[in-house]
């Protein structure tokens, strides 16, 4: 969250979030003769930390440092959290190297400022980048949007995918490397149900047929490109400053790309959408929602899949579309699972997990009326 988050701000730091903010001010002084200066400015002095409430994965903090006499500076601080049950998808590294060797090819990522592998610093790796100015969407708009700004919205939200996904992986050996070959949606059908497994407490449902049904029907790759894992409105930033009433501002920058990879785009559109709330989505549903979706003017889920495969050149029915829809639902909860599993074995205190369990509880419900209908 390297920007203003909008209905989020940040806030003092959690207990139990806390880290030595002294040690780690010493660690980045002591590479800032290695970054960029006018990207870091002044490190002197130890800088206030706040907090960013908004998601539930990784951990990310506003760095203020406040030298006399100057503008303060604001860099942002990533760190996985304590107890996470999937060390994979809180690879600090991994996610700093992404965004690195993304920057020359997607410009919607944010300028890294360095890597710390040394757990001893802070008791974890971290990364530290620069804040992007701008606003990050939540569940209620922090303005009026009309009808047309909304539509306009997400086709900039559907350009920033698709640039996404047309990046040139192969060209740029460094983005290559995170590709294993044909077979993605196997190994991630594999990978998430072992996930899934793993993360179980004594109140989760019996998955067992929709597990079945996600195996039984799993494609063949469509295709083999970057794609971001996690991509929704509230992970984009978007821009600050002035604009025309009712309309909305130009997306710039990216976040959270702790799961990007090589892989089937289409899995990318799936995880997507399974966040994607609608106007005529049911009542628990509705609490689900993050992002403001349900707006006047917001495209429908299916609206999305249909302008997506014309501009991507898919062809793909909605018996095939269903996978992925099962699929993109499951891996959510799976994620709200391995939460729940943090707060139920009493491993995180933060109370906005307790709805966890529930979740996983309705997205079973969601899933089977899916594989039924």
């Amino acid at each position: 969250m390297g920007a203003t988050d909008g209905g989020n701000p940040a806030k003092p730091v959690r207990d139990e979030d806390a880290f030595d903010v002294e040690a780690m001010a010493a660690w980045l002084r002591a590479g800032a003769t290695q970054l960029d200066d006018e990207l870091v400015g002044d490190l002197e002095g130890t800088p206030e930390v706040r907090q960013f409430p908004g998601g539930a994965s990784n951990l990310t903090y506003l760095l203020r440092y406040s030298p006399p006499g100057r503008a303060p500076r604001d860099l942002i601080l990533r760190r996985p959290p304590a107890g996470a049950k999937a060390r994979s998808a809180h690879d600090m590294g991994r996610e700093f190297r992404i965004q690195s060797a993304l920057a020359p090819v997607f410009p919607y990522v944010p300028r890294m400022v360095g890597f710390c592998q040394d757990d001893s610093v802070i008791g974890s790796e971290f990364y530290v980048m620069e804040k992007l100015d701008g606003t990050i969407l939540r569940r209620e708009l922090p303005w009026p949007l009309s009808p047309e700004g909304a539509s306009a919205l997400c086709g900039d939200a559907l350009d920033v995918l698709v640039t996404l996904h047309s990046v040139d992986v192969d060209g740029h050996p460094e983005l290559a490397e995170l590709g294993r070959g044909d077979g993605y949606v196997a190994r991630q059908v594999s990978g998430w149900t072992d996930r899934f497994a793993k993360a179980r407490t004594d109140d989760t449902g019996d998955w067992s047929d929709v597990v079945a049904w996600i195996e039984t029907h799993q494609p063949a790759d469509v295709a083999q490109r970057l794609i971001h894992n996690d991509f929704r409105l509230d992970n984009m930033v978007l821009a600050p400053g002035a604009r025309p009433p009712g309309s909305a501002p130009r997306i710039i920058g990216v976040l959270d790309w702790e799961m990007a990879t090589v892989g089937d785009p289409l899995t990318d559109l799936g995880g997507m959408l399974s966040y994607w709330v609608e106007q005529d989505d049911d009542e628990f549903f509705q609490m689900f929602r993050r992002q403001p979706t349900a707006e006047p003017g917001m495209w429908t889920r299916a609206e999305f899949v249909e302008r997506y495969c014309e501009r991507m050149g898919f062809e793909l029915t909605p018996e095939q579309w269903r996978f992925y829809e099962v699929f993109g639902l499951f891996r959510l909860a799976v994620i709200a699972q391995q939460i729940w599993y943090r707060y139920f074995h009493g491993q995180t205190t933060n109370e906005a997990y307790a709805v966890f369990g529930p979740a996983v509880g309705y997205l079973e419900t969601r899933c089977r009326s899916l594989i039924g209908a």
